[in-house]
């Protein structure tokens, strides 16, 4: 191929550089088809010819010659776009010609993408899209194409639903998706949902693709034409992967294979054999899939999400919980052929007022979503929907499972003990330390079974071999199975004092041997969710605990309780003396949970008598003891000790970096982070900060970042900030950082929109406290969440200053 520099011989004006088409014909191909020794197009003149150009010239002369057979060995050559030798199109064969086998078309890439799935109007509302129509116009569609559904339709609604950073409009463009899935082709929606999560199995299952940024440039400089210097002048001005196939696959002219129909079904199980290819070989054998997969897109919008499915970011704003809405919803209009579940009619809900359709709504994603947090897996969930559709049965056909870990409940922040006491006024409490260490839910079954799960669900019984020989000696006599929820803390055996979480992190996470384990550890025990086949996730918390502190045996400095205080909002100084010795104890500060439901007397939505009154006349949620999978209550709260010294903390990613001056000029100072958008997938700049860092912590940053290596990346499009770093981070981890006070700033985009249409939010004097190993940046702190705190501050101003709120500062005072 001629170097990239070289100036190519063009017929007349085109659209940017592409690469000649004779440049996919290797040397020998071209010596073992015969050419006439009056042929005009020499291999030379082939080589500085656009692809346009070369077509024309071709097909002058198929038209002013007679074309000689071609052999049996031309015939038979691998058609790779590397290998296959040009052969005449069928329109310009005559009819003899026309009639051979294996050879290869010169065809145009212009016209291939699949319109019919492309005009479907998935986002219009549910209520008047005609889910019934569109299915039967698409079956016909598919039967020529093999039948399944068709992965452009996949693109249509990702391309619909990045559009718009609307939350309903992204809702009603999957549901209307789903519902043309589940009336044309069942089959395929189990797949769909997978792709549309971007993932293809749930977190317990350890099913990854391992595909390296390598694999990707390969794939896109083979399949595209496109050299190094192409691909990183694309990849420079776009800064994602997606775009820049979107761009190759944009400018190619011509293919030499015409593209086979991708199907839903057909993307997901390559995605399958791709994870599932290991050993010897199982690099080329992942190489291979992905070139095939981008060969066969059909468009720029397939390529494009090919791309981002195949390096796991999908960008489209739809996250988990977007799926189970759009599912719960989908269910609610449209079934399978055959099946028997009741459905509601279009024109029922579409004559229901806003509210009644919205109970509707919200009892239907209750069940879903109470359903997979019981039950995380798709493989599960989207059969027994199409079987049974929305109904109180999917709770127990899709609920609490051995080995399936549940999703845990999660504790809201309190800004102190004063504020915890607060919102607990008139309830009885349980005050528990708060270990530094790691949650773990542990499974056992009849047959002596363990798995052991970490709060992302990932599977942690290869790394604490040791709890898992534990269990027989801590199960009582009574106790035949269970689910129970722990904090596993590294604990020198010889003295019994508590170590910090980043001991606990220096141990291995596979293959541990027990002999060889140097960091021992304590599980600290403080919920029973399951009991000898019983789920006791409905039980109040005092009985839950009681069950788990009778069935099991303590085993000091292995195995025990975590330690507790029974409370009430009166009893402020026991409680106090209380966190002070969590905090002595080295534990992070205390988590307070409610022992008991709102007795039956007394209505769940009402407060106590002695209850403070909330702004607007809002009524304060029930406090339920329940455990609530998945959720975020208030009838657990953590106050922990950063909290009642400097406030709210946040939980941040690094994004960016500058050169430090003067003695921080060899490191990474100031860092820019940001907070993450779920709704749109992006993150949003909310500080710089340059406090709080140890020397000995710049240099390991500034070695983690190194210019030239992996985790450096250009310029990301998914980075919500206007200014110019000297160097972009891979997003990857998740610093927890504390601040003075949160201000309007018209340079961050943090929560732009939320608290202002025109202005972010951005913390003064931001302090790095260290590095949440614990958390993934799926779990870092939200735009959503930033909002709120400065809404708190703001009110908390406004009572202590007697001023207007930030409320009625904004215009946003109740007419």
């Amino acid at each position: 191929m001629s170097s990239p520099a070289k100036k190519r011989k063009r017929d007349g004006p085109e659209p940017g550089p592409q690469r000649s088409i004779a440049s996919f014909f290797k040397g020998s191909a071209a010596k073992q088809t015969p050419e006439p020794a009056s042929s005009s197009t020499s291999d030379t003149d082939k080589q500085h010819l656009s692809d346009e150009a070369l077509a024309r010239k071709l097909q002058e002369e198929w038209n002013q010659e007679d074309i000689a057979p071609v052999t049996d060995n031309v015939a038979k050559t691998e058609s790779t776009p590397a290998e296959a030798a040009v052969a005449k199109p069928e329109s310009l064969q005559s009819p003899t010609k026309a009639k051979q086998k294996h050879t290869i078309a010169l065809q145009s890439s212009a016209g291939t993408e699949d319109t019919v799935s492309l005009a479907v109007p998935l986002d219009q509302s549910p209520l008047t899209f005609d889910s019934t129509k569109y299915a039967e116009e698409l079956k016909a569609h598919w039967s020529a194409e093999g039948g399944s559904a068709s992965y452009a339709l996949l693109t249509r609604a990702f391309v619909l639903a990045n559009a718009t950073t609307s939350r309903i409009k992204i809702v009603d463009t999957l549901v209307n998706f789903l519902r043309i899935l589940i009336e044309g082709d069942p089959s395929s929606v189990l797949p769909a949902v997978w792709l549309a999560t971007n993932s293809i199995s749930p977190p317990y299952d350890e099913s990854e693709l391992g595909l390296g940024g390598s694999s990707i440039s390969k794939a896109l400089k083979k399949i595209y034409g496109l050299d190094n210097q192409g691909l990183k002048t694309l990849y420079d001005k776009y800064g994602d992967a997606g775009d820049v196939a979107f761009e190759a696959k944009k400018r190619q002219s011509f293919t030499l294979i015409r593209p086979k129909p991708l199907k839903i079904q057909g993307v997901y199980q390559s995605l399958r054999k791709i994870a599932a290819s290991k050993g010897s070989g199982s690099q080329e054998t992942k190489q291979r899939i992905v070139e095939k997969l981008l060969q066969d897109t059909r468009g720029a919008e397939e390529s494009r999400y090919i791309v981002r499915t195949l390096v796991q970011n999908l960008r489209i704003g739809a996250v988990k919980t977007t799926m189970l809405i759009a599912l719960a919803r989908a269910f609610l209009f449209s079934k399978p052929p055959g099946a028997g579940f009741p459905v509601y009619s279009q024109q029922a809900l579409a004559s229901l007022k806003k509210e009644n359709l919205s109970d509707i709504y919200n009892t239907a994603e209750e069940t879903v979503k109470a359903s997979y947090a019981r039950h995380p897996n798709y493989d599960d969930l989207v059969p027994c929907l199409l079987e049974i559709g929305v109904a109180e049965e999917l709770l127990l056909r899709c609920g609490l499972q051995l080995h399936i870990p549940l999703r845990p409940m999660l504790g809201s922040i309190t800004r102190d003990l004063s504020d915890m006491l607060t919102k607990l006024q008139g309830r009885d409490f349980s005050c528990e330390y708060k270990y530094d260490g790691q949650r773990a839910q542990v499974h056992c079954d009849e047959k002596g079974r363990v798995s052991i799960f970490s709060r992302h669900l990932e599977n942690m019984t290869e790394k604490y071999p040791d709890l898992v020989s534990l269990v027989p000696e801590i199960r009582g006599e009574s106790v035949s199975s269970f689910i129970l929820e722990g904090e596993v803390v590294a604990v020198d055996q010889e003295t019994g004092d508590l170590q910090t979480f980043q001991m606990l992190s220096n141990r291995a996470k596979k293959d541990v041997q027990l002999g060889a384990i140097k960091i021992n550890v304590c599980l600290f025990a403080f919920d029973l969710m399951y009991l000898n086949g019983a789920a006791l996730l409905d039980r109040p918390f005092r009985e839950r605990r009681e069950l788990l502190r009778s069935v099991f045996v303590e085993i000091p400095g292995r195995f025990t309780w975590v330690k507790s205080l029974d409370a009430t909002s009166a009893d402020s100084e026991a409680v106090l003396e209380f966190f002070k010795g969590a905090t002595d104890s080295k534990c992070e500060g205390i988590m307070v949970k409610v022992l008991d439901n709102v007795p039956k007397t007394a209505s769940p939505d009402d407060p106590p008598p002695d209850a403070p009154k909330t702004p607007k006349g809002n009524r304060r949620k029930a406090l339920l003891s329940t455990y609530e999978p998945d959720k975020r209550l208030e009838s657990w709260l953590k106050v922990k000790k950063d909290y009642s010294t400097s406030s709210e903390t946040l939980d941040l990613i690094p994004v960016a970096g500058w050169h430090g001056q003067g003695r921080k000029a060899k490191w990474w100072s100031p860092i820019l982070l940001a907070v993450r958008n779920p709704e749109t997938g992006s993150l949003e700049a909310v500080t710089k900060c340059m406090s709080g860092f140890t020397d000995k912590f710049y240099q390991a940053n500034k070695d983690k970042y190194a210019e030239g290596s992996t985790n450096v990346i250009s310029r990301p499009g998914y980075v919500d900030y206007a200014g110019e770093p000297d160097v972009w981070f891979n997003p990857q981890e998740v610093w927890e950082m504390a601040f003075a006070d949160i201000t309007l700033s018209p340079t961050y985009t943090a929560a732009i929109g939320l608290v202002s249409d025109e202005r972010g939010l951005s913390l003064r004097f931001p302090r790095f406290l260290r590095v949440r190993e614990d958390k993934s940046i799926d779990e870092a702190s939200t735009a959503d969440y930033l909002a709120l705190l400065w809404r708190k501050q703001s009110e908390r101003a406004e009572l202590e200053a007697g001023q207007p709120g930030a409320d009625e500062k904004l215009g946003w005072q109740d007419e």
